[in-house]
């Protein structure tokens, strides 16, 4: 049966996000190139024909365009590099092309220099990634720009997507922070779903209008209300995820729906939708799902809904 690969080669990265997930102890930790191939071998051999490399960053991996040769080679018929964007220099990216790479996804986190420089805790980075997501985007491969929806980025989100827009980017993920691992106690980073959607359904209108592919993750649909044709559940595909510690299904990550509560029950979406993040539920309990669904609540928060 076909399906995705989602090698994580590594948790080293050339940044410091103040939401990242990954610990100073995981930055230790890698699969060895030999492991890669073997791994990239093994799903060939069980049907898997799309890979994607990632980490932390892949492209501080020397090897990285070894690595996008083997996979050419072994026949992955979609080659996925994802990435912060700072090391896609021209050269780097024509390298990466030559070797088999189809798509690159650029992580932009937000999209104004002073924000982003913050929040990855580098100074000039901006215009780093700001110019590796204009060069990749000239190489002619499929370009994806994943945008962080956080407590300090969602309100510039529509500004975020009109950015997006005129660097002739043509696909967009939304992504919902996660409070697991190194982001466990950061709670203030994850907004209320109640606060966030409006913006992120501005977004989706703008996306629209400028005829992106514009695609929601973590994000239950009955929140999304006439915009629920945007959730995306990548978990829903045959996805098997290799990493320095594990190896398992998509669907059973922490950072995938899991928890379908008694409002769903009965829902238009119930066959199709994951539920919530376990951390999101611990958080804010199931107060928005049931509202949406007019029951009342039965899963209560950690802490009352901030108004911020």
């Amino acid at each position: 049966m076909p399906g995705l690969l989602d090698l994580i080669v590594g948790y080293d990265c050339n940044l410091a996000c103040d939401y990242c997930t990954i610990t100073p102890a995981m930055r230790e930790r890698a699969l060895a190139p030999a492991a890669i191939v073997a791994e990239m071998r093994s799903g060939r051999s069980q049907g898997y024909d799309r890979l994607a490399i990632t980490g932390g960053e892949p492209t501080i991996r020397a090897e990285l365009v070894g690595l996008v040769k083997a996979a050419r080679k072994l026949g992955y018929a979609d080659i996925k590099v994802q990435s912060n964007g700072l090391l896609f220099s021209e050269a780097n990216v024509a390298r990466l092309v030559d070797a088999g790479v189809t798509r690159f996804h650029v992580s932009i986190h937000t999209h104004e220099p002073d924000a982003y420089d913050a929040l990855v805790r580098r100074p000039g980075a901006h215009a780093l990634m700001e110019q590796g997501l204009r060069n990749v985007v000239a190489s002619g491969r499929h370009v994806v720009v994943d945008a962080i929806i956080k407590t300090d980025t969602y309100r510039r989100l529509p500004a975020a997507i009109e950015w997006i827009a005129a660097r002739r980017v043509p696909e967009v993920h939304l992504w919902y922070v996660s409070l697991t691992d190194g982001n466990a106690d950061k709670v203030e980073s994850l907004p209320p779903m109640a606060e966030a959607v409006p913006y992120m359904r501005q977004a989706l209108a703008l996306g629209r209008a400028h005829g992106l592919d514009i695609k929601s993750l973590h994000v239950p649909r009955c929140l999304l209300g006439d915009d629920a044709d945007h959730a995306w559940d990548p978990g829903s595909q045959r996805v098997r995820v290799v990493t320095p510690d594990a190896t398992f299904d998509l669907a059973d990550s922490r950072l995938a729906g899991q928890d379908q509560v008694p409002a769903c029950v009965g829902c238009r979406f119930e066959a199709i939708c994951p539920g919530v993040r376990p951390d999101y539920l611990a958080r804010y309990g199931d107060a928005e799902i049931a509202t949406a669904r007019a029951q009342p609540p039965t899963i209560p928060a950690q802490t009352h809904l901030r108004v911020v």
